[in-house]
């Protein structure tokens, strides 16, 4: 006999469409001197390394765990096949249905065929009874293993075989199930269950005898789950009303009759739908998913003591699965945009989040899938159960990749070991003051813990100079820095970084190399006096990180490998330039600002590209062209410079000159209460005293390339073809005279 597991699972329908989004943000982090990084930041106890799990050659809408250490898929499949095994190899029949154990991920002997007369069987969602002695099975089936059934299931899990007394008639897709000792719950499409009218939600005994529950509803339902006290049944989907009473997407009924108990009429948009619920012992929540640009797709936390809202996260790209472990509300989703919520801004999909039960900030796990095929949208179904010591975390869906290795259909999590070590650092070295060597380092990426430690390693040293803790995640990687006053003028130093989570340290990272400067050089030291709180001098090597030489430690990440080390740079002295392509490269700031009131942009130029491109500007996203753009100096195809801004409509000055002539020149575009002004080569090139004033939004810093659509005389190419240096941001206007300063220093 198999006991189920406190935590079920259910699979649920494909979505009809999936959100689109917005805007640009991110979480702070420090470097701070204390306690040693541990392999797992609390409350996270899952690592992000994906285990070895058979596969299907199909979707996975449906699981369900039992507690002594099997998983049951549903979905819509034909063969399981090993790991590593590619599509159509070394493949074995499983019709739609496939049971696994939780520790090997390996088949067990249960092998099930769900099958319909015409059109495609699927089987969209499993529950285990809480004894562990029937598995209950609802989709589009007409037959299991030959037996005739309609939507609806009851397996014998000692025997693997159809209840044959439990047959009830349901006339379309069952789509999600729960039950208790003497109920079972059923959500879906249908209109009529055992002959009798009950519309997409109904209720029937484990005899499949049908009840007087109704909560009929007006459009799709998708989940139903019973609270821990057994009183109520929560219910999701895309209906309107239940019962004639107008709640949308979630409602609160009683578990005997079926009458409301909580509605929520406007409490979820229109054009969103709960595609998911799943409960702890205080809470319930909501797996949403919009239809529509910034519709809400994200998760809601609600108390089960007044069923009222605890919290509510608004990240873009629709959640299709949860399920609660040890505090924490792991989700499955195709996540884009969590810019709204101060975490990553819009760009490429993330597919495994997790979050704790009393507050949606985003933690640090996050393992990945692709999208993969159907939708595609990635998970669909998350399942947990206990074995041999372990606690297991398994995961189902349309993806074809876990973790950028090939692996479809399904994939599982433990709770140990930790195996992943986090990324090497990024590490550069300035030597613009006399007598010290700064050593800034990008801080690395680990999927499964923020807090990383890191050790310095002097001249080849085994034992660290120097170690201290950082946070990062992948979208907020800060730069830290260490200064070394143990040196002497005209000495040579070489420097490497350790990064580890507590148990897995990463490579040292390739020796960098200073000489002590005996003096401070000129050109710096203007730049950071006249209070740059970003300043890069593109003095790294293959790598993404661009280091600031100032206070501000707003470091860049350099885009598709870049040019590295262009000499000669721009301003005399060791430091070096970096060059585009004109196509795809370019940098952006770590750190996200807005409520640019007043500032200053600075940078170096060197080209003779007659397509044009921007040069440095403002934009609310990262990893692809921005939708707000602002803030920018940009090169005409003729090679004259415009500067501009928003406010109610596009701002801009241009120069008459043309600066295309493969000569190094000195940009500086400054905004404040005189208006914009642009300058080139030290001289006021173009100005605009009315132009005061920018549109606020958050965004980041970018150099060789945004979005430049919709402005005046806009080039062929968005992004610039040539070489940058010595780039700066500043939160002033700088001065006619503080501009001439700088230009005339770059001789030294």
């Amino acid at each position: 006999m198999m006991k189920a597991t406190t935590a079920r699972r259910r699979g649920r329908t494909r979505a009809a469409a999936a959100a689109l989004g917005l805007l640009a943000g991110a979480l702070s982090a420090a470097a701070a001197a204390g306690s040693p990084a541990s392999a797992l930041t609390a409350p996270v106890s899952i690592t992000a390394d994906d285990l070895s799990t058979w596969q299907t050659n199909g979707i996975v809408w449906s699981m369900a765990a039992s507690a002594d250490g099997v998983v049951y898929a549903g979905g819509t499949f034909s063969t399981v096949r090993p790991p590593g095994a590619a599509a159509g190899t070394s493949e074995q029949p499983a019709v739609n249905f496939a049971a696994f154990d939780a520790a090997t991920g390996a088949p067990t002997g249960c092998s099930l065929s769900f099958t319909v007369s015409s059109g495609t069987a699927t089987v969209r969602s499993l529950v285990l009874s809480p004894d562990g002695r029937t598995l209950y099975a609802g989709g589009r089936f007409g037959a299991v293993n030959g037996e005739g059934v309609s939507n609806i299931a009851a397996i014998d899990t000692a025997t693997c075989t159809p209840r044959q007394d439990f047959k009830v008639a349901v006339s379309a897709t069952v789509r999600g199930l729960a039950v208790t000792d003497d109920t079972v719950y059923l959500a879906g499409d249908f209109t009529q269950v055992g002959g009798q009218s009950r519309s997409h939600f109904a209720a029937v005994t484990t005899g499949a005898s049908l009840l007087p529950f109704t909560a009929d509803a007006d459009e799709v339902a998708r989940a139903v789950e019973v609270t821990p006290d057994g009183r109520h049944v929560l219910l999701g989907g895309d209906f309107f009303r239940i019962n004639g009473t107008n709640t949308h997407a979630l409602a609160v009924v009683d578990a005997t009759t079926g009458q409301l108990t909580k509605s929520y009429p406007g409490f979820i948009e229109n054009n969103s739908t709960v595609q998911d619920i799943t409960t702890d012992a205080g809470g319930f929540y909501t797996g949403n998913e919009g239809t529509g640009g910034g519709v809400f797709d994200g998760r809601i936390a609600l108390n089960l003591s007044n069923f009222e809202q605890r919290w509510r996260d608004t990240c873009l790209g629709a959640t299709q699965a949860l399920l609660v472990h040890n505090g924490v509300l792991y989700s499955g989703s195709h996540a884009h945009d969590c810019s709204s919520m101060n975490e990553f801004p819009d760009q490429p999909r993330k597919h495994l989040l997790a979050q704790s039960v009393d507050d949606p900030k985003l933690l640090p796990w996050f393992p990945d899938t692709n999208d993969g095929i159907g939708e595609p949208v990635g998970p669909r179904v998350m399942a947990q159960t206990d074995k041999g010591g372990r606690h297991y975390l398994w995961v189902g869906g349309e993806f074809t990749t876990v973790n950028s290795k090939g692996q479809q259909g399904l994939t599982r999590f433990a709770d140990g070991p930790d195996t992943g070590a986090p990324w090497v650092p990024n590490v550069s070295v300035s030597t613009v003051a006399a007598n010290k060597v700064e050593v800034n380092w990008q801080t690395s990426f680990d999927t499964d813990d923020g807090t990383l430690t890191y050790r310095i390693y002097k001249d080849g040293a085994s034992t660290p100079v120097h170690t201290t803790t950082g946070y990062s995640v992948f979208w907020d990687r800060p730069q830290l820095r260490w200064t070394d006053t143990d040196v002497a003028a005209g000495e040579t130093h070489t420097y490497r970084i350790t990064a580890s989570d507590g148990i897995n340290t990463s490579a040292k990272s390739p020796a960098v190399t200073a000489t002590v400067a005996a003096k401070a050089e000129s050109y710096p030291a203007a730049v950071l006096a006249d209070g740059a709180n970003l300043y890069w001098r593109y003095d790294e090597g293959t790598s993404t990180f661009a280091a600031d030489t100032g206070t501000g430690l707003d470091n860049g990440f350099l885009r598709n490998t870049p040019s590295y080390r262009q000499t000669p740079a721009a301003v005399s002295g060791p430091s070096t330039a970096i060059g585009f392509n004109g196509s795809t490269q370019y940098a952006y700031s770590n750190r996200s600002r807005s409520q640019l009131t007043q500032f200053s942009v600075e940078t170096w130029i060197k080209t003779t590209t007659t397509k044009g491109g921007k040069i440095i500007g403002f934009g609310n996203k990262t990893m692809e062209l921005s939708g707000k753009d602002d803030k920018h100096v940009y090169m005409l195809n003729n090679g004259r410079l415009t500067f501009g801004t928003s406010n109610g409509g596009t701002q801009t000055v241009t120069t008459t000159g043309a600066y295309n002539n493969g000569a190094w020149h000195h940009v500086v575009a400054t905004q404040g209460p005189n208006g914009m002004a642009l300058y080139v080569d030290g001289q006021l090139r173009a100005s605009n005293t009315r132009y005061t004033k920018n549109e606020s939004y958050t965004g980041h810093w970018r150099v060789g390339g945004d979005n430049l659509s919709g402005w005046p005389s806009r080039p062929t190419s968005n992004f610039f073809a040539g070489q940058i240096d010595e780039t700066a941001v500043y939160p002033t206007a700088l001065s006619a005279s503080r501009i001439s300063a700088h230009y005339a220093l770059r001789n030294g």
